[in-house]
């Protein structure tokens, strides 16, 4: 069914309050680890599951989207693309990105345009998202790779403005990212400048390390919240049902 993912995703954020997004990065999780994550994530409420990276170092992509879907159950399975060669047929969505805080035109629309043939050779649902990077405290992988500063932490007024933007232009969602392994994650008030006046969901993700943390980012305003190293240490996985808690308002 079109659009069906996106549905899903709006379902959750009614009947949820927020919803709680685990990323798996390839690179960084085993194929064969791959049930020791999923299966413990959907019994303790994770309701999406992102995957992609900066890089793609490892080569069994399209084996390993394929394993996190049959794992995940009735639990969505989208993409997370940090390059055009992150596109798999086993996924139900992915999430079509554009770099809208930079100004450099590879990740604002050519890399989009050589992908778009391939997403819609494969029929993948693609969800549009205005991808905004966000001063963390220190260079993030996806700010090196995109060649893009990222929108200051003090100034949402501009993240607003291009939040906007994004909506005017027909993006179906927003992302805030302060980026994988960021010393601080968005702040609230960033969080809340957005959230409050555009009617697009809002995604926020970065540097979220604790279910305190999670639950700010949901009192902001925040559409979903996506966690992604905190859950690479084995030792954090018991920590899955206290950010479920913390980000389900309404559960």
């Amino acid at each position: 069914m079109k659009n069906q993912t996106y549905q899903n995703l709006q379902n959750i954020v009614k009947s949820r309050g927020a919803g709680f997004v685990l990323l798996l990065d390839p690179d960084r999780l085993q194929l064969e680890n791959i049930d020791d994550i999923v299966f413990p994530a959907v019994e303790n409420g994770v309701d999406i599951f992102l995957i992609g990276g900066t890089l793609l170092l490892n080569r069994n992509f399209e084996d390993f989207v394929k394993k996190v879907k049959a794992s995940a159950g009735h639990v969505p399975v989208i993409l997370f693309p940090g390059s055009i060669f992150q596109v798999s047929r086993f996924a139900d969505a992915i999430l079509y990105l554009s770099v809208i805080s930079g100004r450099n035109p590879a990740y604002l629309i050519d890399n989009q345009v050589l992908a778009a043939p391939v997403v819609w050779q494969l029929q993948i649902e693609a969800i549009s998202c205005g991808y905004m990077l966000v001063e963390s405290g220190q260079m993030t992988s996806a700010e090196f790779m995109s060649n893009s500063r990222p929108i200051p932490r003090n100034k949402p007024d501009l993240a607003l403005a291009h939040a906007l933007a994004a909506q005017y232009l027909g993006f179906k969602t927003v992302y805030l990212e302060a980026g994988s392994g960021a010393q601080l994650s968005v702040p609230e008030e960033m969080v809340t400048a957005v959230s409050k006046t555009i009617s697009i969901p809002v995604m926020v993700g970065g540097g979220i390390r604790t279910p305190e943390i999670a639950a700010k980012k949901v009192d902001a305003g925040a559409s979903f919240v996506v966690i992604g190293n905190h859950f690479e240490d084995t030792k954090n996985y018991s920590k899955l049902q206290e950010f479920s808690e913390a980000i389900h308002l309404k559960s």
